[in-house]
């Protein structure tokens, strides 16, 4: 089931105030009005919109509210569900045959539950099966991959073209070092352009893109479960057997994640 993800905005209003507390508690709110620049903000939105078209076609520019929607919503995998839905297809089709399977697929949400489970009905082989399924979580990797590609990208043209407006500033500085009038204007859209790339690059684009990877991760490991489910009660597995075997593949994704936090924590307390 989709849902709204909080951590998502909350992360981004969350990095936006810890810069506003530092700008306040040197300066006072006053201090705020330093920090923004329109041009810098032009250079760096414009430099950057017109980068990322050149970068990607039309159609996958267009996809570019939809991949960034997936960053603000969630979706929850009940592991011990899915196992249960495995465990009744496959006492099912030890008791009933295979071909019973279908009536009782209109009680089942997942259309690649359902797709692997006609597939058993109709009686393929299970090398087959695992190919056919294993080749729609292929293309949906390379979908993701592809609408990730946009906001990575985004990532890497931020702080460059930051770093372009910072030369522009200069530039525009050292031209007017006689009026000492144009010398703090130019020195703030210097400063201010690399500031604006780097602030969306690593706390937008950057942590969104590693969110993206990281749901497309999950989903492919789902979609690994149901394979070795349907391929289960295709083979006339024991469900019990098959209970197991379904629940070693949640306990190894559990340990996993364990470590990665085990990993995550050294490395902070180093």
């Amino acid at each position: 089931m989709k849902k709204f993800d909080i951590m998502t905005p909350v992360g981004i209003v969350l990095g936006i105030v810890v810069l506003l507390l530092a700008v306040f508690s040197n300066s006072g709110p006053s201090g705020l009005v330093f920090f923004i620049q329109i041009a810098s903000v032009l250079i760096v939105i414009g430099g950057l919109i017109a980068a990322i078209i050149i970068t990607f076609s039309m159609q996958e520019v267009k996809l570019v509210p939809k991949v960034v929607g997936q960053a603000f919503r969630t979706e929850t995998h009940d592991l011990n569900q899915l196992i249960d839905t495995f465990v009744e297809l496959s006492t099912k089709a030890r008791r009933e045959g295979l071909l019973a399977l279908e009536a009782g697929l209109d009680d089942v949400e997942d259309p690649f539950i359902k797709k692997g489970v006609l597939l058993a009905v109709d009686g393929i082989e299970p090398d087959v099966i695992k190919d056919i399924m294993m080749a729609e979580v292929i293309a949906m990797e390379e979908r993701h991959r592809k609408g990730r590609a946009i906001i990575e990208k985004a990532g890497e043209y931020a702080p460059a073209w930051g770093m372009i407006g910072t030369l522009v500033g200069l530039v525009l500085m050292l031209q007017n070092l006689n009026d000492p009038a144009t010398l703090g204007p130019n020195m703030a859209v210097a400063l201010l352009t690399t500031l604006y790339g780097t602030v969306l690059a690593n706390l937008v684009f950057l942590p969104m893109a590693t969110k993206l990877s990281n749901k497309t991760d999950e989903e492919v490991f789902v979609k690994q479960i149901i394979i070795e489910g349907v391929i289960g009660v295709q083979s006339g597995q024991n469900p019990k057997v098959l209970q197991e075997k379904l629940s070693a593949f949640s306990v190894a994704n559990r340990k996993a994640t364990n470590d990665e936090d085990v990993q995550g924590d050294q490395n902070v307390a180093s």
